[in-house]
């Protein structure tokens, strides 16, 4: 069995690291963290022009037919340079859900108007929880009403697909009867907002709703764990190039045993999570039955490697890593960011640990 790449897939890979370490700057994920744009326009446009975003969407869908691994790297390249575009709200799930559980006329309607860059979607699909203390979302088969919270991309978001009880709803943001209410969140580079409705159209997608968001969140967590893993990469070279150049009681402080340990350590955490997340590409693009425990395997090595470097960066770079001009929160932000975007690495966990269980049964 082949857990690796072609040469094509990796070609595909570095079109779009070039692509991203030209437009995904520093300055452009602080432009949208300060509020300045939703999301960064020019690099969304290029992921979309060059077929990157769409990678997965069929072609008769106006997408470019790839498939999922080419999507996993794209997803890695993105991680790896912040880039600040809703792409897993817009891709990873809303288009997901419509592909696995759409009609054909929901997916002709709307998957061409997604993978041209028309439209933004987003989705929430995992049960809404109770502590929270806000009025679910109720769907009479026609109108829906109700409270959903830190919905990602919310704000700039046309389209989305949630979640009201056993039912997935697909409902235009555009009509009337929808309020949203941006929210703060730790990396205001991925924002989010809340969002109201009060009887507003809304359409049920023809299938059961519990098995294809299990499906689409699964498939979500994998393509997550590739951006965590960039992350976590990219934020260890980072560091690594910090002590290479920093110099303390006459040598470079990489010299000292201390952090090479400490970056040794996340090295093997996040090569551990690659491992992890190839597993969980392997059975993403091959429809295995191995899915839902590669996906929760994958997810909770990458939350850890993610959260794990992110920390010790700001560390090993010392009294600048706490800084505002250093990016080193930048990635901390994210790092938390996509932790609990679709489920704690603790929910995760159990999945893995009944995953186990099951197969052992």
């Amino acid at each position: 069995m082949n857990f690796d790449f072609s040469d094509d897939q990796r070609l595909i890979q570095k079109t779009v690291r070039e692509m991203l370490a030209a437009t995904s700057s520093s300055t452009a994920v602080r432009a949208v963290m300060a509020g300045q744009a939703p999301y960064a326009s020019t690099v969304w446009q290029n992921l979309i022009d060059m077929g990157a975003a769409t990678a997965a969407i069929p072609e008769i869908y106006g997408g470019a037919g790839l498939g999922y691994l080419e999507l996993c790297l794209v997803a890695e390249e993105a991680g790896r340079h912040l880039a600040p575009v809703p792409l897993s709200s817009s891709f990873y799930l809303a288009a997901e859900a419509l592909l696995q559980g759409g009609s054909e006329t929901q997916r002709r309607n709307w998957l061409p108007r997604i993978a041209a860059g028309d439209l933004i979607a987003t989705a929430i699909l995992q049960r809404s929880e109770s502590y929270l203390n806000i009025p679910p979302l109720s769907f009479d088969g026609g109108v829906l009403s109700g409270t959903v919270t830190a919905v990602p991309d919310g704000a700039a978001a046309g389209l989305a697909v949630l979640r009201a009880g056993a039912d997935l709803v697909l409902v235009d943001l555009s009509a009337g009867g929808v309020t949203r209410t941006p929210q703060p969140s730790l990396d205001p580079s991925r924002p989010c907002a809340e969002l109201r409705f009060s009887a507003v159209p809304a359409e049920r997608l023809p299938c059961d709703g519990a098995t294809i968001a299990a499906r689409v969140l699964n498939g979500g967590a994998v393509l997550l764990a590739f951006e965590q893993v960039g992350g976590s990469a990219r934020i260890l070279e980072i560091s690594r190039d910090y002590t290479l150049e920093r110099r303390a009681f006459g040598r470079q402080v990489g010299a000292f045993q201390a952090l090479k340990h400490k970056m040794a350590d996340l090295y093997t955490g996040n090569e551990l999570a690659r491992a992890h997340a190839y597993y969980g590409a392997w059975a993403l693009a091959a429809t295995a039955p191995e899915l839902a425990k590669a996906a929760a395997a994958a997810r909770v090595a990458a939350t850890a490697a993610f959260n794990g470097a992110a920390e010790e960066g700001i560390e090993i770079h010392g009294g600048i890593g706490f800084t505002w001009e250093m990016d080193c929160h930048l990635y901390l932000r994210r790092a938390r960011h996509l932790a609990h975007l679709i489920g704690s690495e603790h929910a995760w966990r159990v999945q893995l640990a009944n995953e186990l269980v099951r197969e052992a049964a």
